[in-house]
């Protein structure tokens, strides 16, 4: 790949135009700084039968990554299932009904594993040796397995109250692991004057413009499994607010190539817990401002973001898209677990029951049409979040090992088992 397919890095607030260093805001104004593609140049290298030829991971659509070289880490990171759900979807009384499931992407079993591949192959090129992150546990776990890969030190800074599926998922890495009593903001704070005093590269502090850009490859594998085209509504969870933009930045690129058929009308759907909703409170209300939540409650605590840095950005997306966000509580959260489970045979995480919980309020509301295509975005793996079910689905039955005693359990006479065909 050649590296004048990047041209950079732009202020979304003034524009202003940066080179490709390790920097996330604007020293002018402190907006949000994003990477600039020369998309005429993409356009003369990348085409379908180009991606068709490439090996079924995300460095399928690399031209349209930030790294000026070939991947040095995460190169079997993507390629996740577009599943068509039609059990689900007649459950939600929808017609067409896909789970994008980046639970079973690897190492991690998250979304986030798209994100480090890409911020720390450009950590590599930069000449970072240690990295680190401010983590509500997916990406803690991420990092620390990449990093291990990569042959690269590796710093996670958590909340003191994460999940221990998420503490174990990154401690077994051989990172240094470090819980910080607070939530998510205290910990990012910190890890803001970390990366800075030691010069270390923090996926998701300076090396943030870089990293934001690995979840496009989310909304360009939607696309191609769809059949290059792009859905008539996408629900994805929302914590910092980044993803449900690069997703929708994907299909608006991929439609600028004409790799599918543009204009893009898809309309995006924000999904929260109402006990961390300051993007979702910000589209219900109308307001200008993202209101942070300073004490966030809730089992979803891989959204537990309580001041989101894109928030403002996410809000305007979904309002210019025709699109809504909602939030529910927790017990929507477990009852929708289980509804993607018993029906799809998907272990989502507390995120996963927050976005199929979101999307079916949506539909009741009547805000996602019910004869439309619609995509849910599951980020993470149940298994990390197994406290979440604690009493929430039945025990198993425990019986001596006799034919009559399970007989007896089924509440069936001897023989109507075979005789049913059970």
């Amino acid at each position: 790949m050649s590296d004048e397919l990047t041209l950079g890095l732009k202020c979304r607030l003034c524009g202003k135009l940066y080179p490709k260093e390790a920097l996330n805001f604007c020293t002018d104004d402190f907006g949000p700084l994003e990477v600039v593609y020369d998309y005429d140049a993409v356009g003369r290298v990348l085409d379908r039968e180009t991606i068709r030829s490439r090996p079924r991971n995300m460095w399928r659509y690399r031209e349209l990554l930030p790294i000026d070289g070939e991947p040095t880490v995460g190169l079997h990171v993507g390629g996740t299932p577009l599943i068509r759900a039609d059990r689900l979807a007649r459950a939600l009384g929808v017609a067409e009904l896909y789970i994008k499931n980046d639970a079973v992407n690897h190492p991690t079993l998250s979304f986030k594993d798209r994100v480090v591949g890409v911020a720390l192959s450009k950590a590599v090129e930069l000449g970072y040796r240690t990295v680190g992150c401010a983590s509500t546990g997916n990406l803690a776990g991420s990092v620390a397995a990449n990093a291990a890969a990569a042959g690269l030190e590796a710093y996670v800074l958590i909340p003191d109250n994460l999940e221990a599926g998420k503490v174990l998922g990154c401690s077994i890495y051989g990172a240094k692991v470090v819980a910080i009593k607070g939530n998510y903001d205290h910990v990012n704070r910190l890890c803001s004057q970390i990366a800075f005093k030691f010069g270390w590269g923090f996926v998701n502090v300076n090396l943030r413009p870089f990293y934001a850009e690995g979840s496009k490859t989310m909304g360009f594998e939607i696309a191609e499994d769809l059949g290059w085209r792009a859905p008539d509504h996408v629900v994805a969870p929302m914590a910092g607010g980044s993803l449900i933009g690069k997703i929708h930045k994907s299909f608006k690129e991929f439609a600028a190539l004409g790799i599918i058929d543009g204009p893009i009308t898809t309309r995006m759907f924000g999904a929260q817990a109402t006990g961390c909703n300051p993007i979702s409170n910000t589209v219900k209300t109308d307001a200008k401002k993202v209101k942070p939540v300073r004490d966030p409650q809730t089992i979803a605590k891989s959204l537990a973001i309580g001041d989101p840095a894109d928030g403002y950005f996410a809000s305007q997306l979904i309002r210019d898209t025709g699109g809504w966000s909602e939030d529910v509580d927790d017990d929507a959260i477990v009852d929708a677990m289980k509804l993607l489970g018993e029906t799809e045979g998907i272990f989502a995480e507390t995120a996963g029951g927050v976005t199929l919980a979101v999307a079916r309020k949506l539909i009741e509301q009547g805000k996602i049409d019910r004869d439309g295509s619609t995509v849910i975005c599951i980020t993470g793996n149940g298994l990390k979040t197994q406290e979440a079910l604690h009493g929430k689905v039945p025990e198993p039955a425990v019986i001596r090992p006799s034919l009559e005693e399970f007989e007896a359990l089924m509440g069936l006479e001897a023989g109507e088992l075979v005789a049913a065909g059970v």
